[in-house]
């Protein structure tokens, strides 16, 4: 690394850093998730993003969480029959190679050339469990994407969409874009995102905002009504679970934050509280209903 450039040089670069975190729960023996994949994915630099990090915030529990909810969306739908998952801004994810799925199901990553050439020379010996597809692109290219959803939404009776630490980067323009743009296909019927409020938004910017605004990355997308912010772009929140709460039943944060979290919480708006959440869509004018039905555990 050069000592004139930043820690944390552009966005891919902190998909290194939360890869370190799920390498070292995946050490412990309670462990939510297993991925042996994941330090050498992470590498120098993300152990090195990592221990910085580390110096002035002490939040690593709730990137750990947000696995495992995704995780949990994941596995429900694959479980009652899901044909197709799409993860954009897939990053250093390998849920493909380390999660129990069956060999029918379709997996599509879409990301930036560089860090998909850079995972796949890292996988390069391993085998996925599953189909796995990936598919080169900058997703601010909405001409582009759009074509690509189309493709994908004609392949799918049911997908779902998972954007795993990718809508906390975008301006709320950008999101809503994106919410339309998701919601045209046909065969897209559910989308898992994660989300945090104006107030947590501002508890970590001032924890290591200097790294992520270096990055050319600062955490943007916050909004005050919560996941109510999609409905009006076509989609329904089905299900919102809460980091800290789920940290807490999970006996990742301390004592006191486990006390903290027996408090009653909104699932819609949050303002200046410091929450922040997994949350399940389902696109509401689809014209039908489907068997298939991520659950809530």
């Amino acid at each position: 690394m050069s000592p004139t450039e930043p820690l944390i040089r552009n966005i891919s670069d902190t998909a290194r850093w939360v890869a370190v975190y799920r390498a070292r729960e995946s050490e412990r023996p309670d462990a939510l998730f297993r991925d042996p994949f994941a330090g050498r994915l992470a590498g120098k630099r993300g152990e090195e993003i990592a221990a910085e990090v580390l110096r002035r915030s002490r939040n690593d529990w709730s990137l750990v969480i947000r696995t495992y909810l995704f995780d949990t969306f994941i596995t429900d739908y694959v479980r009652r029959g899901g044909d197709m998952v799409i993860n954009l801004a897939a990053g250093l994810d390998a849920r493909p190679y380390r999660m129990d799925l069956p060999s029918s199901l379709r997996w599509v990553e879409v990301d930036l050339p560089e860090i998909l050439d850079y995972k796949e020379g890292v996988l390069a010996r391993e085998k996925p469990r599953c189909e796995l597809r990936r598919v080169r692109l900058d997703l601010a290219n909405r001409e582009a994407r759009r074509a690509v959803f189309t493709e994908l939404g004609r392949e799918s009776k049911a997908a779902l969409i998972v954007t795993e630490g990718l809508i906390v980067y975008l301006t709320a323009d950008q999101v809503a874009g994106l919410a339309e743009d998701l919601a045209v296909p046909a065969g897209f019927r559910w989308w898992a995102h994660d989300l945090m409020s104006p107030g947590l938004k501002k508890m970590i910017m001032r924890q290591i905002g200097g790294l992520l605004n270096g990055a050319h990355a600062p955490l943007q997308f916050s909004p005050e009504e919560g996941p109510g912010f999609f409905v009006r772009y076509g989609w329904r929140p089905v299900a919102v679970h809460s980091i800290l709460k789920w940290a807490a039943k999970k006996k990742r944060v301390p004592f006191l934050m486990r006390l903290i979290a027996l408090l009653p919480e909104s699932q819609g708006r949050q303002g200046g509280h410091p929450w922040g959440g997994v949350c399940l869509l389902e696109k509401s004018a689809t014209g039908g209903t489907t068997s298939v039905r991520p659950g809530a555990r």
